[in-house]
């Protein structure tokens, strides 16, 4: 028999078990995702490109069961535009995966390679001009 006061006296009020249940699935919502994102870290560097749209998974599933994480995600967001558009163009319902990944190559020539070796830009520019003609 438990002392009157104590913590075992009473059980948990029917009320609050349902809030302890929506809250733990949350956070088990939370953990699947930060698995999936540093799962992707690796897989990205790989051939093949797998972890751009596990991140992208990832990511979604923990900015809809985290608060906090989506109010940083939004503070980063505002600081760095540019890194996280395209992180935002991957999370939309109808994702635009083709134009985020030549945006990305045409970033990452821009980054890496002299004026002369950049050839993305060039062959995009051709394409063009056979289409208008």
């Amino acid at each position: 028999m438990a002392l009157p006061g104590s913590v075992f006296a009473h059980p948990r009020p029917p009320q609050e078990t349902p809030a302890l249940m929506k809250r733990s699935v949350r956070f088990a919502f939370f953990l699947v995702g930060m698995v999936l994102m540093t799962v992707s870290v690796p897989l990205a560097l790989l051939p093949g490109h797998l972890g751009v749209p596990l991140f992208a998974v990832g990511l979604v599933v923990v900015l809809r069961n985290s608060f906090g994480a989506r109010r940083r995600f939004i503070q980063y967001q505002r600081k760095h535009p540019k890194i996280v558009f395209p992180l935002r163009r991957l999370i939309r319902r109808e994702p635009e995966v083709i134009p985020v990944i030549w945006q990305s190559m045409l970033r990452f020539e821009r980054w890496a390679l002299p004026k002369r070796f950049r050839v993305w830009k060039r062959l995009r520019r051709r394409l063009r001009r056979k289409r208008a003609q």
